[in-house]
């Protein structure tokens, strides 16, 4: 399945769900990461995010599935992508 996850967190842990998503998902902006993931993988980062996410955050998970057919840059992109479905 196709993720894009999003997140609004304190600034104090910013760089925590940075490294913890780099893990799985490709970062492509500032606090937006996607990447293919099996089911596994999903449940997992599912259950650590809700963990780590404080009272006054947010983190959107948008499941793309396998409907996810294409992806278009305007100017500079961050981590170019290779392996999008």
């Amino acid at each position: 399945m196709y993720l894009i996850i999003v997140y609004d967190v304190s600034q104090r842990r910013v760089n925590q769900f940075c490294k913890f998503l780099k893990r799985y998902l490709n970062w492509v902006q500032n606090s937006v990461f996607e990447g293919e993931v099996n089911v596994a993988q999903y449940e997992l980062i599912k259950h650590k995010l809700t963990q780590m996410v404080g009272k006054d955050d947010c983190v959107i998970i948008y499941d793309m599935g396998k409907c996810w057919k294409k992806r278009m840059v305007i100017g500079n992109e961050k981590n170019q992508i290779s392996n999008v479905v």
